[in-house]
């Protein structure tokens, strides 16, 4: 099988491409290593993904020619995004990346004669600040990330209701694990730890309830809509854990993990971030016979041990 990933450098990309390609199946990524984060970062991504054999190649969906990327496509899985909240980002640079490259990448995939599978790939934040329930609850997204990627989610099934492009939509909850973006809760942490430096923490985001999802189960849903699509086609899924915990308790653990405390600022609130997700996840159960596996401390030892390894000991030297 030929499976194209888009956003190959990214944190889950990159994982969900190399389990296929150890599968055997021909993997092909694309990416355009924005200037978002680090580009270092994605280059080891990178790497590690090339090691596994995945063809990567770089290109920017919203202008550059893709079709040649999708030539003998079974299986597209559509990561690429602008991701985060960030009060820095102009609602154009969302629309850009979420909105007008998914549009040309469903564009490209319509003319692929035997696709089998557009899995695009949704968020928990398009619920908005409490995001509970099934996949048949009202959607109020509260950031301009959560707007366009309910767009995105929602243009690419009207692919599917319209022209019967098989569309698959994936609302991931809280992944975290190795590989978790610079700006993200556990990657700032660990790094805040082992730097012996401050970490900004928004204001009453301790207690904030998350449905915290190693990658290593996103992968697991995305290996079991490949061999589900017959079933899976023109549907939507939670993909999460239904086990949460606070952002303080999970701060806890990575105390307890590099036996030493964090150094707390306490900062503004920030506008538009969730307060509460729990992912339902009974229909994925159900259809897919998903089952998440990794507990909260094993993914977060996981996490440091690959953070030690590729980023402090190579990016921090000094």
């Amino acid at each position: 099988m030929k499976i194209l990933v888009t956003g190959v450098a990214g944190a889950i990309g990159s994982h969900v491409a190399e389990h296929f390609a150890k599968l055997g199946h021909e993997v092909v990524g694309v990416d355009i290593l924005t200037d978002y984060y680090d580009r270092a970062i994605k280059e080891i991504n990178l790497a590690d993904v090339s090691a596994s054999g995945v063809e990567v190649h770089l290109a920017d969906l919203v202008v550059d020619d893709i079709d040649h990327f999708m030539d003998g496509v079974d299986v597209v899985f559509h990561f690429a995004a602008q991701p985060g909240i960030s009060a820095t980002t102009p609602l154009e640079t969302y629309v850009l990346n979420n909105i007008i490259a998914t549009h040309r990448l469903l564009e490209a995939a319509s003319k692929v004669s035997g696709l089998k599978g557009f899995v695009h790939i949704s968020t928990s934040s398009i619920y908005g600040a409490h995001a509970y329930g099934d996949e048949t609850v009202e959607v109020k997204p509260t950031s301009y990330y959560g707007v366009t990627k309910l767009a995105a989610e929602q243009l690419a099934l009207s692919y599917y209701r319209e022209r019967g492009l098989p569309v698959v939509a994936l609302r991931l909850f809280s992944v975290y694990g190795p590989r978790e973006r610079p700006e993200k809760l556990y990657h700032k942490l660990i790094k805040s730890i082992l730097e012996d430096k401050d970490f900004p923490l928004h204001d009453g985001s301790e207690h904030h309830v998350r449905s915290y999802t190693n990658v290593d189960d996103i992968v697991q849903a995305c290996d079991l809509v490949v061999k589900s699509l017959d079933a899976a086609i023109g549907e939507i899924f939670n993909i999460g854990t239904d086990k949460t915990v606070t952002t303080g308790d999970g701060i806890k653990i990575i105390e307890q993990i590099l036996g030493k405390p964090a150094r707390i600022v306490v900062t503004p609130k920030r506008p538009g971030d969730q307060k509460e997700t729990g992912a339902n996840i009974g229909k994925a159960r159900r259809i897919l016979g998903y089952d998440p596996k990794v507990g909260v401390r094993d993914g977060l030892e996981q996490q440091v041990v690959w953070y030690k390894d590729k980023l402090h000991n190579k990016l921090h030297k000094n």
